[in-house]
């Protein structure tokens, strides 16, 4: 077979049917985070571990020689040469959250697209990955360069899966993670996870405990499964005070009805439960959503509340509430490359013995960097009494769009689309950052939802199957 006689696409169709069982095999497989089955050789849990497995059995089955390391990553590898091009996935998914139409892991095909938690990132994707390299194994078309798909377990909180992988394995000249939009994503902003924590000492040092001539006492809530998500759920527990619980409970209706929020309040025993209904959306564009957690937390600002809840709400209430661009606490920016800064509060914990705490997701731009604005952060954190923890800084990701990667890629996406690929930034963080010299490539087409970390995540299958035929050709044109 010559290069000339592929047509990529009929070559995806050959395997059509094939392509989306294994699909639906791999999504049906429940691959989140899961401490608890934590073992050797499983590090992230039994569902990771299964996942990675069936991901790894897909490739030696087209044989390809494979590797699992630890347990942490794996990677199948056909070619010659000394160069490596690499196309990094990953196996793992957010946890899948509640209002599905359909079982987030059936994996069923409704109106042409493959619904399940994973669909779109990053589980379709990596089926289209291994496809792609299989039929490019499969064309006998001699390569100059290694072809390497690798594959990582822990995309979805800190990355521990690279940060084990590339200790031992090698680094490849260049490549890119199926893991996003196309045409092609050459930019990534930096991206940090921070803690906002409210200790009972700082908040006692402030002088600001009140229990006289309140509503009620704020018991706990809780919103928020990831940090990289906007939470669709909240919920909050009240003791009465100077209320009742139907004067609180008949407050919160009338709140939810002007608001246009969608909640529930139940009484029992001396408690008021509080729940709001938000929508859920990566946390790289939170406007895009509504966050459950600060509309609640709205809501408890009605409330003369006890001295602890009170500063927790009005923290909340001043900075974080409907702020997605960090404005308020003084750290705004728009860069013309990358675009804005970005907020997202995506986990919030109150206590009312053991204090509380705001995760929140902030993704900046290269101009922009986190040293120049934590100052301002800091001075508004600690007029609150609350402290900053750090969990991750991952700094901003670029390659020259000169590059031949970008060049190339940019040109299997025109041929095999008949459309102009430009290139673009994002907020996201893509295994891309993990490369020396890497972007993010598909799968999502101009057009097309963004149904990521979303209820009913999907991708068309017809998409699923454009999306291979481009990977082939790729995958060909870096390693011919």
């Amino acid at each position: 077979m010559t290069t000339n006689s592929i047509n990529w696409m009929d070559e995806v169709h050959k395997r059509k049917e094939e392509l989306i069982t294994a699909a639906q095999g791999f999504l049906q497989i429940k691959s989140v985070l899961d401490p608890a089955t934590a073992r050797s050789g499983a590090p992230f849990g039994e569902g990771i571990a299964q996942a990675l497995d069936y991901a790894v059995q897909l490739c030696a089955d087209a044989g390809m020689e494979v590797k699992n390391v630890d347990g942490y990553a794996a990677h199948a590898q056909f070619g010659q040469g000394e160069e490596l091009i690499g196309v990094l996935s990953h196996v793992d998914v957010v946890p899948e959250g509640d209002g599905w139409s359909t079982p987030p892991y059936a994996a069923e095909i409704v109106d042409g697209k493959i619904v399940a938690r994973g669909a779109l990132d990053d589980k379709g994707p990596t089926v289209a990955a291994i496809f792609a390299a299989r039929i490019v194994k499969e064309s006998g078309l001699a390569l100059g360069k290694r072809v390497r798909l690798i594959f990582g377990t822990d995309e979805e909180t800190s990355w521990r899966c690279l940060e084990r992988y590339f200790k031992t394995e090698e680094m490849p000249t260049m490549g890119f993670s199926p893991d996003a939009d196309f045409p092609l994503i050459y930019a990534e902003k930096g991206m940090t996870d921070l803690i906002f924590r409210q200790t009972k000492q700082a908040f006692e040092a402030q002088g600001l405990s009140r229990s006289a001539g309140i509503d009620a006492t704020l018991l706990t809530l809780e919103a928020g499964l990831r940090v990289n998500m906007v939470p669709d759920r909240g919920q909050a527990i009240l003791r009465p005070a100077g209320k009742t619980a139907e004067e609180l409970a008949d407050a919160y209706r009338r709140y939810l009805q002007n608001a246009g929020r969608t909640g529930e309040v139940t009484i029992a025993a001396d408690q008021v439960v509080l729940t709001m209904q938000g929508v859920s959306v990566h946390g790289m564009d939170p406007g895009k959503g509504i966050n459950a957690g600060t509309e609640l937390i709205r809501f408890l600002g009605t409330l003369q509340l006890d001295g602890r809840a009170s500063q927790f709400v009005s923290f909340s209430d001043t900075y974080l509430y409907r702020q997605h661009d960090g404005k308020a606490l003084g750290i705004d920016y728009d860069d013309a490359e990358m675009g804005p800064l970005t907020l997202n509060t995506g986990v919030i914990r109150y206590d009312s013995v053991d204090g509380s705490e705001f995760r929140v997701n902030i993704r900046y731009p290269h101009s922009h960097p986190y040293a120049s604005w934590e100052p301002k952060l800091l001075a508004h954190l600690q007029e609150a009494a609350l402290e900053l923890e750090v969990i991750e800084n991952m700094p901003p990701h670029r390659v020259d769009p000169k590059h031949p990667l970008v060049t190339t890629l940019q040109r299997v996406y025109t041929q095999q689309t008949g459309e102009e690929a430009g290139i673009i930034a994002i907020g996201g963080a893509t295994y891309a950052r993990a490369l020396d010299v890497g972007v993010a490539f598909g799968p999502l087409f101009p057009g097309r939802a963004d149904s990521a970390h979303q209820r009913d995540e999907h991708i068309m299958i017809d998409d699923l199957l454009r999306a291979t035929a481009i990977y082939a050709q790729a995958i060909y044109e870096l390693a011919k």
